[in-house]
């Protein structure tokens, strides 16, 4: 077993404290320039340069512009802001994209797959395209987004 060892302290010196005179004499004119000297570096800098097959560059960015160019037949309402596109994703060309339908028994089932394809596969940069229809999770309203619920008066 350690032990434990207990020692009184009867003072303790103060810290010191800081001066006047310790602060280094420099004009506001000089502290101004020195921020402005580090701003204007800060400004200069560029934002990191995003891969184009990532979300936010212009590969990815034209996909998702091409999505939006469909609309459900019966809802008047692109596919993308419906919701009914689950994911994207861009590699070097090759885009795969899960997406669902408002029901398994929507009458665009066997053509909604093709038409993504197509138009996805217009976008310039584009090689290939995979399209998965999946029923899991299942669509409801709550995967619109703002845009499409005022569209349709649910707001």
């Amino acid at each position: 077993m350690s032990e434990i060892r207990a020692e009184e302290v009867t003072h303790v010196d103060a810290p010191p404290k800081a001066r006047v005179s310790d602060v280094v004499d420099e004009s506001p004119r000089e502290s101004f320039e020195r921020k402005r000297d580090y701003l204007e570096g800060f400004l200069k800098a560029e934002p990191p340069k995003l891969a184009s097959g990532e979300p936010g560059g212009d590969l990815y960015e034209a996909v998702i512009a091409s999505l939006k160019e469909i609309f459900d037949p019966e809802i008047p309402v692109n596919i993308y802001d419906l919701g009914l596109i689950y994911g994207v994703e861009v590699d070097e060309g090759h885009v795969h994209i899960n997406m669902t339908l408002t029901t398994p028994h929507c009458p665009v089932a066997e053509s909604m797959p093709m038409e993504v394809e197509l138009r996805v596969g217009s976008v310039p940069g584009v090689g290939v395209v995979d399209v998965n229809l999946v029923w899991d999770p299942p669509w409801d309203a709550s995967k619109m987004t703002d845009e499409a619920r005022l569209e349709l008066g649910m707001l």
